[in-house]
């Protein structure tokens, strides 16, 4: 358990709560405490869903500007490095994730939440990358993330502008999938992992390596990355489980072990 990001396990859903006063700032050790927070996730059997929370007041308002101000170039390009990889650690945590977004959710924060397959934002949220009004640009993830899911010339609305983004138009744009009362944020957040989980983790696994590889090649190859893990699974005890349930009882009664 890290100092400013922590995980809690309550009914297989995984909680990685950042909790940072005052504004849940992203420095270089909430950066590394958010990998090791990825990796224990990923790597817990018992965990079928997690939530990222930063509170009930903010998400994350983004970057630590005063660790970053007097970067040197060099400086600069090893902290890009660490920006990139805690990132890539929470995208690649191989079960569904929802960010939970209260209050801001900026820079940093955002390119956070981008990491998550879902993301429930309360009414009072704003979300933005304002990078450009200090000179810079996004460095976590922020400029292709942000593209992918809501397309180019709404990610550089944001992107060149810098401008918060309110949660109704967040959700009208599909840069947020729920908006809920401020309050209700986390409850919701947790109650849509929750879902996932009598699910069968090992085919939830593949469906999501398989999307968000196929995101990243053409068609064609796509499909054969959908080929392949779709022929692996038959290798599970969750395949036999969930097609002998059908043809016995109807869909939708499988118990999965998860395996």
């Amino acid at each position: 358990m890290g100092e400013f990001v922590r995980v809690e396990v309550d009914e297989a859903i995984a909680t990685i709560r950042l909790d940072r006063p005052k504004m849940n700032a992203l420095n270089a050790q909430v950066q590394r405490e958010f990998i090791e927070a990825a990796r224990q996730v990923g790597a817990d059997d018992d965990v079928r869903a997690a939530v990222i929370y930063g509170g009930e007041r903010v998400f994350a308002a983004g970057a630590d500007i005063k660790e970053m101000a007097g970067l040197s170039y060099t400086e600069a390009t090893g902290h890009a490095t660490l920006l990139q990889e805690f990132t890539v650690a929470l995208a690649g945590i191989p079960k569904p994730v929802i960010a939970a977004i209260t209050g801001y959710a900026l820079g940093g924060g955002l390119e956070v939440a981008l990491c998550a397959d879902f993301r429930v934002a309360g009414e009072g949220a704003k979300v933005g990358q304002p990078e450009i009004q200090l000179g810079i640009i996004p460095g976590a993830g922020g400029t292709q993330r942000l593209a992918r899911l809501i397309g180019p010339a709404k990610a550089k609305d944001l992107v060149f502008s810098g401008r918060h983004v309110a949660a109704d138009e967040a959700l009208r744009i599909g840069l947020v999938d729920l908006v809920v009362p401020d309050a209700d944020v986390y409850s919701a957040a947790r109650e849509w992992a929750g879902r996932y989980r009598g699910a069968p983790a090992v085919a939830l696994r593949a469906a999501k390596q398989t999307i968000d590889a196929g995101l990243e090649v053409d068609l064609r190859t796509g499909l054969e990355i959908e080929r392949l893990q779709f022929a692996a699974l038959f290798a599970t005890e969750d395949q036999t489980i969930g097609m002998r349930s059908f043809m016995d009882s109807g869909p939708g009664k499988a118990s999965f072990v998860g395996r």
